[in-house]
């Protein structure tokens, strides 16, 4: 959830894990899923030089991802501030989900990932996932 000021509280499991491996400093940009992607700043600059090295034909990825990227720290409450455009390019207005992905967490509105989710969940389990056993 993001309070009046458009700040996220990070969640006190993860807060800890990312004052430890980027001093609360974090990146935020956005998604092509509608989304944003939060970095811890280590994490960041390694994706920072993978875009980077994207041939020309991939110019617009590098300008969605390099040129809307936000450098932000936690506080000491362990809320960070979401600039207002990348709110709105990603539709949250107060109802947000962080969700971890490994190297990096997403930050959707949770009706639109409750959307999206449930869509997902009425189709086919992609190919990828034919030699798991669930």
């Amino acid at each position: 959830m993001l309070d009046a000021k458009g700040r996220l509280s990070v969640p006190t499991r993860h807060r800890d894990v990312l004052l430890a491996t980027a001093g609360g400093q974090l990146t935020i940009t956005k998604h092509p899923h509608g989304c944003l992607m939060v970095f811890p700043r280590p994490e960041w600059e390694a994706f920072r030089q993978r875009i980077a090295q994207l041939p020309m034909s991939a110019q617009w990825w590098k300008r969605i991802f390099l040129g809307n990227a936000q450098d932000v720290e936690m506080d000491a409450q362990g809320r960070v501030l979401v600039a207002p455009e990348l709110r709105a390019a990603a539709g949250i207005t107060k109802e947000a989900m962080l969700l971890g992905m490994g190297n990096h967490f997403e930050l959707w509105d949770a009706a639109t990932y409750a959307a999206q989710e449930a869509e997902a969940m009425r189709g086919e389990m992609p190919e990828a996932f034919k030699d798991f056993s669930f």
